[in-house]
């Protein structure tokens, strides 16, 4: 069970925060295998690489939480689970190797994969990390357009993944696995003049949704259409209503699904936010601690980060333009190659060291929380070299 989100008056601002430590070396994974078929074979790569030992973690401390029990996203169909087991990431080696690895991720990880997880891999494996973040289902909308070949597609959500599965969407993507979660919190800016209407709020004096329908507040948030962040924030004020009886809130805090006004570019919110233009947006909890800006936690029925809440969640949903339906799940990040892989063995490597020592201590400092890892899709399409970290039983 996961220990339950701190309550949402609480905020935080420093760097540095801990708040859990993810196990996926050493906790129990299930495979949920699809009905949906596989997806094209990779094509070789032109770099083979080596192997060498994994460099010995930091004796740095940090702070632990229990690993949340299995839970799978409400929009992915699933049939008898195969069981697997993850073994010890101590008990294999990273790839070693040279040359580019294309990561194509969710805009919300920009500052961890740039700043941290990028070079430390490249330390660790000889391979260069390029990154490149946007919304999840724009990446997934580039990727089927053939405008974007990434050796690595990581998103926010399990379901996005679905977009590029099956014959009908091109075979992109075979299987899919969770590394970590977070969860919706609300950020403001230490200059917007409702700063110390925030830190009420923070103090229990009043409400959060009291603040956010202040006159003239500019409040941002992403697009419902091409991030999971834009329909999570919708679900966000939608479990909100159900939880404070108050039917009206997200019409007049948000407006309509598309409302302009207040829809920015993922990978440009927190810069926004930081640059002045915005008083307060909505973010992951890992977007906060990474760029130092004070927020609130919300509460757990509404923030879409406790994975026991799965069902309560699922009662929300959002059809975009296109007529694809999202249901409401805890926010897991994801990790996938997928058929546009050019450097298979940089990919490789690149989740061998998501699944570190180092690297879970690195994901763990720098705010992420902790899941179950549960792979999704097709597992017999999971890498060879990977079943050494994600094994059959």
């Amino acid at each position: 069970m996961d220990r339950p989100l701190s309550p949402p008056t609480r905020a935080i601002t420093r760097r540095g925060f801990t708040t859990g430590c993810l196990m996926l070396g050493v906790g129990s994974l299930v495979a949920c295998q699809t009905t949906a078929p596989t997806g094209s074979p990779s094509p070789a790569s032109s770099n083979p690489g080596t192997s060498v030992p994994t460099p010995m973690p930091s004796t740095r401390p940090v702070a632990t939480l229990p690993t949340a029990g299995p839970t799978t996203s409400a929009s992915t169909p699933t049939t008898a689970p195969e069981s697997l087991t993850a073994q010890p990431a101590t008990a294999t080696s990273l790839i070693h190797g040279s040359g580019a690895v294309n990561v194509m991720y969710a805009g919300s990880l920009v500052t961890l994969l740039e700043k941290h997880v990028g070079p430390a891999f490249n330390a660790a494996t000889g391979f260069t990390f390029q990154g490149e973040g946007k919304g999840s289902v724009a990446i997934a909308n580039l990727i089927k357009g053939k405008t974007r070949t990434p050796d690595i597609f990581i998103s926010a959500d399990p379901s996005v993944n679905a977009l590029l599965q099956g014959p009908a969407n091109g075979n992109y993507v075979s299987w899919w696995v969770p590394f970590a979660r977070t969860a919706l919190v609300i950020a403001w800016s230490p200059q917007s003049r409702f700063a110390s209407a925030f830190e009420d709020a923070k103090a229990g004096k009043r409400t959060w949704e009291s603040v956010l329908e202040e006159p003239g507040m500019r409040l941002g948030r992403t697009d419902p259409a091409l991030d999971p962040k834009g329909y999570r924030t919708l679900w966000l004020f939608q479990l909100d209503e159900v939880r404070t009886g108050d039917k009206g809130e997200t019409q007049r805090i948000l407006g309509s699904s598309d409302n302009p006004a207040q829809i920015f570019p993922e990978e440009q919110l927190v810069a926004r936010l930081q640059g002045g233009q915005l008083d307060a947006g909505v973010f992951y909890q890992i977007e906060a601690v990474e760029a130092n800006l004070p927020f609130l936690e919300l509460p757990a029925e509404v923030n879409q980060g406790d994975p026991t809440q799965d069902a309560h969640y699922a009662t929300v949903s959002y059809t975009d333009p296109k007529g694809m339906t999202y249901k409401g799940s805890p926010i897991l990040y994801t990790v996938t190659i997928p058929s546009t892989v050019r450097n298979e063995r940089g990919a490789e490597s690149f989740i061998q060291y998501l699944f570190s020592p180092d690297g879970q201590k690195l994901l763990n400092q720098e705010g992420l929380l902790s899941t179950t890892p549960i792979v999704s899709g097709d597992p017999s399409k999971v890498p060879t070299v990977l079943k050494a970290v994600v094994k059959a039983s």
